[in-house]
């Protein structure tokens, strides 16, 4: 990690409230309080299907799609070395922490009540950090190498191949089952158990290795149209034009999704053309908004996450854990205690679950309009 004191002067405010919007929407999703069920749209659907928790994880892809088209400029001037280098240091960096972040507080007490190291033999090895780490490896060397052209077919390359292996490779009449998908089996056999995830019905990872291949494509949507808005973002047609692909894309998807449903969970090309579609219709909602209207309402409240979104993400996740293994004399953790007795006593029900989840958010929002104020930005 590293700080820098002054962010770049061509991003659009826009790109900048879009990010930070994915990063409140995403803290808010993780964290919803306890003692009541949260709102299903802010759920992830079960296995098929969609709901707006579904679209968070895809945004930030998209999102960091978007800033790499800015600093992508800047990386092919260097040499074929400095290029390497950099992807390499900051995939494992980000990889890293996220590793570090499932295996976090490191420690346990046993049956015995001694205290000792957390097996590092079920630490889950794959989750969203890991997940942003390849995604920006892999896509950073399609972006240096490739041309926009070529970028595209190799999305289109990528999205029909993910619908072919899963029904190539996956059990026969459960494909697309939670146990039965091709993915499932690849993470099974190159991960083992101990090092997926446990927390669905059955072990499954939703950030498994397969499954990051067509996330790769929501990079890439995000950049393509990162590149575009610098050249006619700041247009009236410009703003028609991503309306238009972002429709076009939203129709593609739900034809797909007659024979490829979307899945959040198994990653399906469906739901990468039907995310994608719908950040180009949020991305050209915001530009409209904020570069030509000049709204001001809640533009600060995001652009705080927009400055430090993988810092705080981080941040949230950790704070998370460690209110949730911090006991009371009640016998509920801190987070637990907050929600229940407090949140759920004033507003009972799926609202209190949500204020909960809200103002947990308003936390992690108060370090990044510190660090914000401080002029203190935390790259990753």
């Amino acid at each position: 990690m590293k700080k820098a004191f002054q962010l770049k002067s061509d991003r659009f405010l826009s790109l900048d409230v879009f990010r930070g919007l994915t990063i409140a929407l995403m803290i808010v999703v993780n964290t919803p309080g306890t003692g009541a069920k949260m709102y299903p749209y802010l759920v992830h659907a079960q296995w098929f299907g969609f709901t707006l928790a579904d679209l968070v994880f895809p945004s930030f892809l998209f999102a960091m799609g978007n800033a790499m088209s800015f600093s992508m400029e800047k990386m092919k001037q260097a040499s074929v070395g400095a290029f390497w280098k950099k992807i390499i240091k900051r995939t494992l960096i980000i990889f890293l922490l996220g590793y570090l972040m499932y295996w976090f507080p490191f420690f346990e007490i046993n049956a015995r009540g001694d205290w000792m190291l957390k097996p590092i033999a079920e630490t889950r090895i794959m989750g969203v950090l890991q997940r942003i780490a390849l995604c920006y490896f892999f896509s950073a060397i399609i972006f240096y190498y490739l041309s926009k052209k070529a970028t595209v077919i190799i999305s289109g390359i990528v999205l029909l191949s993910y619908w072919a292996i899963l029904y190539i490779f996956g059990n026969p009449g459960a494909e697309l089952d939670i146990a039965g998908n091709a993915g499932a089996k690849l993470d099974m056999a190159v991960l083992g158990l101990g090092h997926i995830y446990k927390g669905d019905v059955i072990p499954f990872d939703p950030e498994g290795i397969l499954s990051t291949l067509p996330s790769i494509v929501n990079v890439i949507g995000g950049y393509l149209v990162g590149v575009f808005i610098r050249k006619k973002g700041k247009s009236f047609e410009g703003i028609s034009k991503l309306l238009m692909a972002g429709f076009i894309l939203a129709c593609l998807a739900l034809f797909w999704d007659l024979t490829f449903p979307i899945s959040k969970k198994l990653w399906t090309s469906s739901f990468v053309l039907f995310t994608i579609g719908l950040d180009l219709s949020i991305m050209a909602i915001l530009i409209y908004a904020i570069e030509f209207r000049k709204i001001k309402k809640g533009v600060r409240f995001f652009d705080v996450f927009g400055k430090n979104p993988l810092f705080i993400y981080l941040f949230s996740e950790l704070f998370f854990i460690t209110l949730r293994l911090i006991p009371t004399p009640s016998g509920h953790d801190v987070f637990e205690w907050v929600s229940e007795r407090i949140f759920q006593l004033v507003i009972p029900g799926p609202l209190g679950s949500l204020t909960t989840a809200l103002v947990f958010t308003l936390l992690c929002w108060s370090l990044g309009w510190w660090l914000d104020k401080k002029r203190i930005y935390i790259k990753i």
